[in-house]
C-alpha cells in the first residue's frame, strides 16, 4: 500500500507582519526602486500589458529597444490588432519565446473585438485573454486600476519565500497555492490606488536588484529585519523547487536555397514547435535528409557552411547550414513545395520585414559574398 503524503501544514503570518512588510516595500520603492523605465509612471493598460509580456523570461536591458520600436509602430491596441501577424513577428524577431508574440497579437484583436478596445479592469477578466496568466493579469490590474491582487513571478517568489522562510517545495501545486494565499495576505489594505502600484513594482524591484538569486544584498534590503531567510544566514536556500527541466540537444540541417539574384527560399514554420509561425530556411533532421530532396543536378553548387550552436532556454540547437545554388528558372523539388511546407522566394530587401529566428537572420546577414 502506498504511503499517503503528510498533510500540508498551514503557514501562519506573524501578527502585524503584513502591514509592516507592505509599508516598507512601498516606502523603499518610492525612494530606491526603479522609477524611470519607459513603461512606468503610466496607468495605460496597453503599455503596461506590452511591457509585462515582453519581460516574461527576458531581461529589462533586452526589452528596452523592442518596447520602443513596438510603440512607434503600434501606438495603440487597435493599431496592433489591425496589423498582419508577420509584421508583429518581424518586430519581435530576436526576442525569443515567439508564442508570446502570437498571443500578443491575438489578445489585441480580442480586446478590440470583445471589449471595444478597452482592457478589462479586473485580474479575473484579464485572465480570459490570450497569453495573460494570473500573475500578468494581477500586474496589469494593480498598476493600472489599483486592484488589491497579488503577483507571483519568479522574482517575487524568491522575495516572499525568503522573507517568510517558506521552505515548502514549489514543485508541488498545493505549496504554490499556499504561497499565492500568503502573497495575497501581505498586500496593502489602504489607499490602494497609490499603494498597489508602488507595492507591486517594489516587489519586482527587490527581486531584480537586491534579493537576487545569488549573493543577495541583504544589508540594502528594506525588509531585512522581517526576513527569516536573512536571519538564517542562508537566504540562497529559498525558494525550494526540486523539479527541474532537463536540457536537451538537437541537430538540425538548414537548406539555404538561393537564386542568382540573391533571393532565398523561406518557409513559414508551423505554429507549434521551435520558431513557430516564423519564416525560416527549410529545416531537416540530418544532412542526408536535406540532400535527399535536392535534384540530382543543380545549376549551382552545394556548399556546406560551418556548423554553429544556438542556445535556447532548455535546448541546444546544433545547426548545419548548406547553400544550394538554383538557376533562375530551375524549379524547387516537389518535396519542398508541398502544402505542408508553405514557402516563397524572398529578396534580401524583404528579409527585414519578415519574422525570422535570430540565428537565421544573422546567418543571412552574414552571407558569404
Amino acid at each position: 500500500m502506498a504511503l499517503e503524503k503528510p498533510a500540508l501544514r498551514p503557514f501562519a503570518l506573524k501578527p502585524d507582519m503584513a502591514a509592516a512588510f507592505s509599508a516598507e516595500v512601498v516606502r523603499w520603492q518610492q525612494s530606491h526602486g526603479r522609477n524611470s523605465l519607459p513603461w512606468q509612471n503610466t496607468r495605460d493598460p496597453y503599455r503596461v500589458w506590452l511591457s509585462e509580456i515582453m519581460l516574461q523570461q527576458t531581461q529589462v536591458a533586452t526589452v528596452l529597444d523592442y518596447y520602443t520600436r513596438f510603440l512607434q509602430r503600434f501606438p495603440t491596441v487597435a493599431a496592433l490588432a489591425a496589423a498582419e501577424q508577420d509584421e508583429v513577428l518581424a518586430l519581435w524577431s530576436g526576442l525569443g519565446y515567439y508564442s508570446r508574440a502570437r498571443n500578443l497579437h491575438r489578445c489585441a484583436q480580442d480586446v478590440v473585438a470583445l471589449h471595444g478596445g478597452e482592457f478589462p479592469r479586473s485580474a479575473l477578466q484579464l485572465q480570459t485573454l490570450s497569453g495573460i496568466g494570473r500573475s500578468t493579469a494581477a500586474a496589469i490590474s494593480s498598476f493600472c486600476f489599483g486592484e488589491r491582487v497579488a503577483i507571483l513571478d519568479g522574482n517575487v517568489k524568491r522575495v516572499l519565500t525568503r522573507v517568510l522562510g517558506f521552505s515548502a517545495d514549489l514543485a508541488e501545486s498545493a505549496n504554490e497555492k499556499a504561497l499565492w494565499q500568503l502573497a495575497t495576505a501581505l498586500l496593502p489594505e489602504q489607499d490602494l490606488s497609490v499603494a498597489m502600484p508602488r507595492y507591486t513594482q517594489g516587489l519586482m524591484d527587490l527581486g531584480a536588484t537586491v534579493c537576487t538569486g545569488r549573493k543577495p544584498q541583504c544589508l540594502l534590503c528594506p525588509v531585512q529585519a522581517l526576513c527569516v531567510g536573512s536571519a538564517s544566514g542562508a537566504p540562497e536556500s529559498y525558494p525550494v523547487k526540486t523539479k527541474k527541466l532537463k536540457r536537451s540537444a538537437q541537430a538540425l540541417s538548414l537548406l539555404w536555397a538561393q537564386k542568382p539574384d540573391g533571393s532565398v527560399w523561406l518557409e513559414k514554420r508551423p505554429s507549434a514547435g521551435i520558431w513557430g509561425g516564423l519564416y525560416c530556411l527549410p529545416v531537416f533532421d540530418s544532412d542526408a535528409a536535406l540532400q535527399a530532396v535536392l535534384p540530382e543536378t543543380l545549376d549551382g553548387s552545394l556548399q556546406a557552411l560551418p556548423h554553429f550552436l544556438h542556445v535556447l532556454t532548455h535546448k541546444d540547437l546544433h545547426l548545419a547550414p548548406w547553400i544550394a545554388g538554383f538557376g533562375a528558372d530551375q524549379p524547387l523539388p516537389e518535396a519542398m513545395t508541398s502544402v505542408s511546407r508553405s514557402g516563397a522566394w524572398f529578396s534580401a530587401a524583404a528579409w527585414p520585414g519578415l519574422g525570422l529566428p535570430a540565428p537565421i537572420r544573422k546567418l543571412l546577414q552574414d552571407a558569404p559574398a
